[in-house]
């Protein structure tokens, strides 16, 4: 049992709250995965007998249409849990997972779990949080796909990161922007004629990932109202 491990999971979201003796059982039943980038984790419709925490790297969850179009649902980073919600309902996996970077997951089986959430009920209220944060989360992405344009959508994304990385001066992406266009519903060339709006507008400069704010209420103000100020 390494403090590496033990450290990743107190601070994992659907641990929190528990003490060292729960950290330390959960640690107890997870197994350590190693992948390489762009190798699968799962299939969609595969069997769904545990869920995985990232220690390391980035996965992503992405759905294939039957005219072969990738869809990205979700970009996963260190110490987030994913393909938890089918532990509940013994369900097979609703999408694909697949290793963005070299990643190092643990992964928890399902019948283990389950016995400790019988005997933890805090752990059933994490998953609660989490699962119900994760659903306004996609809520929110298919709303911004649905109805909002490619501009809106990037500048919104873009401010979800600052708060995710707590830096309103910049941020960087984790992912390419090939992803990136696929998590917001578009094509890469819209993607990039879109960037090089925002920089000539004076909302952003780009730097390969990094994406500095010149003007972050404008930023917002894209976001909320999809034009560009005046």
């Amino acid at each position: 049992m390494t403090e590496d491990k033990i450290d990743i999971i107190s601070k994992t979201v659907l641990f929190q709250g528990l003490d060292m003796q729960e950290i330390g059982r959960i640690s107890q039943i997870t197994v350590d995965r190693h992948f390489d980038r762009g190798e699968s984790i799962f299939l969609d419709g595969d069997e769904s007998n545990g869920f995985y925490i990232i220690v390391d790297g980035f996965t992503k969850i992405y759905k294939v249409s039957s005219e072969g179009k990738e869809q990205i649902l979700h970009i996963f980073g260190p110490g987030e849990p994913f393909g938890e919600v089918p532990v509940f309902s013994g369900r097979r996996f609703p999408a694909n997972a697949e290793a963005i970077t070299k990643a190092y997951l643990l992964f928890v089986p399902r019948s283990s779990f389950i016995n400790l959430i019988t005997e933890t009920p805090l752990l059933a209220l994490n998953m609660i949080a989490v699962l119900s944060a994760r659903l306004r989360k996609f809520t929110s992405q298919i709303e911004a796909i649905s109805l909002k344009e490619v501009p809106a959508r990037l500048a919104g994304y873009l401010v979800y990161l600052a708060e995710e990385q707590k830096d309103m001066e910049r941020v960087t992406l984790a992912i390419s922007k090939g992803q990136l266009a696929s998590l917001l519903g578009t094509v890469p060339e819209t993607l990039s004629r879109v960037f090089a709006k925002m920089n000539s507008h004076g909302l952003i400069e780009v730097h390969d990932r990094e994406i500095r704010f010149l003007d972050f209420n404008g930023l917002q103000s894209l976001a909320d109202s999809g034009r560009y100020g005046e």
